[in-house]
């Protein structure tokens, strides 16, 4: 049995040797010569492009290197691009609305997704919600942060608090497209830089790589959410939007000593609940001034 086997092994050799030698027509791939299957292409940049209604300096070639950098990053991170698209109708019907009654453009929706994502994120710098506001600033345009309600996670409020912000920034500045750059590194910041460098506008300031390429990002997110599928991707945005949860509200101007059990009592739990109501940060609402909150129910 053991000659068998050894006979077998050294026939084996053999074919192997003969099919190399022989019988096989296909060159060997090395490693340095891989052949990919995906082809990764350069994105082609439109021709104009505008920013609440500002027309982008495409001219400039730093301006257009800039661009390309952070629509190469929105292209290609295809799952990151893809949550966001399907967020936003969701984030959108609350935002739009809102910036349209206090005449700021539509683009500022965009805005929101390159600071969070339309999530309640919490940045290193500790700003918090969908508009990241530090706590002294959320405070500043009205919002409430104390005793367990945090504003800051009112997507109603806090893009009320962002519209005051970027209004005031605008009659500071004179552009929409400084109002956002303010946005990002603070108005008193933008105002220095322009007394430093003698120049407001902003594609023509130098500044720290965050805002340098903050506004880009913001333009970048606009093109591709327009035309998701001339990027590639091929995602109908009503119909693979996540839906919002139908829901009511209801008034409260009294203390809720267990959230829990004022979820169950109304026909709900505590998790839905907090994903309506993600301003409501404990389990608890204290409210010892009487003070009139709205919270949202499932229907």
């Amino acid at each position: 049995m053991k000659n068998i086997l050894i006979s077998a092994s050294i026939c084996g050799l053999l074919v192997v040797n003969i099919l190399i030698f022989t019988g096989s027509k296909k060159e060997p791939v090395l490693n340095s010569e891989v052949a990919y299957s995906n082809k990764v292409f350069p994105v082609k940049l439109p021709q104009q492009l505008t920013f609440a209604g500002e027309t982008v300096p495409l001219d400039i070639p730093d301006v257009k290197e800039r661009l390309d950098r952070e629509m190469l990053i929105n292209t290609y991170w295809h799952s990151n691009t893809l949550y966001r698209i399907k967020l936003a109708k969701r984030s959108f019907d609350v935002i739009v609305p809102i910036l349209k009654e206090n005449g700021v453009p539509e683009d500022f929706k965009y805005l929101a997704v390159a600071e969070s994502g339309l999530q309640n994120v919490v940045s290193p710098a500790k700003a918090e919600g969908v508009w990241q506001f530090l706590k002294a600033t959320g405070k500043k345009y009205g919002l409430e942060i104390e005793n367990g309600i945090d504003e800051r996670y009112h997507l109603e409020k806090s893009t009320q608090a962002a519209c005051d912000y970027l209004k005031e920034a605008y009659t500071k500045f004179g552009t929409w497209t400084a109002a956002a750059a303010a946005y990002n590194m603070g108005i008193d910041g933008y105002k220095r830089q322009t007394e430093r460098q003698r120049e407001k506008n902003y594609y023509h300031l130098l500044l720290g790589q965050e805002t340098s390429r903050y506004v880009f990002r913001i333009l970048a997110i606009k093109e591709v959410f327009l035309n998701p599928k001339r990027y590639g991707f091929q995602i109908d945005a009503l119909e693979d939007a996540y839906p919002m949860i139908d829901h009511y509200t209801v008034k409260v101007d009294s203390s809720i000593a267990n959230l829990a059990a004022f979820s169950k009592a109304r026909g709900t739990n505590y998790k839905t609940l907090k994903i309506l109501n993600p301003w409501l940060r404990r389990n608890e609402l204290n409210n010892a001034d009487q003070k009139s909150y709205h919270i949202k129910l499932p229907r």
